[in-house]
């Protein structure tokens, strides 16, 4: 006796992924457009005053800032609510100012060091002591490009 067999019962045929890696590579590329890397977590809250005079800085990556102002609500009950100085994502001192500057002057290329601006973003309510005691460090470190920014605060 001859056993038949069904023609018609093969499985089903496979799935081209023959386009999968130009799909993986265009969403990639897509996030990689779109996304900004954020730089420095706040961790002051600030109201700046009133800007007099204007200037667009050309390449915000030689760019340092420093944050001078009241901590936020939830660093509030480890730092108070006196004005403090915020270096990239840590509250620091006047004295770390320098220690600061010549990190960031490390991490740039030879040829842009000279072009380094230390931009400084205070609270109207800021202690002009404390102001004075940032731009005195800054004096000692060699960073004599000053800018103030007049940037809105994120809420």
């Amino acid at each position: 006796m001859a056993v038949m067999k069904k023609k018609g019962s093969k499985g089903l045929p496979p799935i081209s992924t023959a386009s999968l890696p130009d799909v993986i590579f265009m969403i990639l590329f897509f996030f990689m457009v779109s996304t900004t890397m954020r730089e420095q977590e706040l961790l002051v809250s600030y109201q700046l005053p009133q800007a007099t005079e204007v200037q667009k800085l050309e390449k915000k990556n030689l760019v340092s800032y420093i944050n001078i102002g009241r901590p936020v609500l939830h660093m509030q009950g480890k730092y108070g609510t006196a004005s403090q100085i915020q270096l990239n994502d840590a509250f620091k001192t006047a004295d770390d100012i320098g220690t600061f500057i010549a990190a960031e002057r490390e991490a740039l290329d030879e040829a842009d060091r000279i072009f380094m601006t230390t931009s400084i973003k205070a609270d109207k309510g800021t202690k002009m002591g404390i102001i004075t005691d940032v731009k005195q460090a800054l004096r000692r470190a060699h960073a004599l490009k000053i800018s103030y920014a007049a940037i809105e605060p994120r809420k």
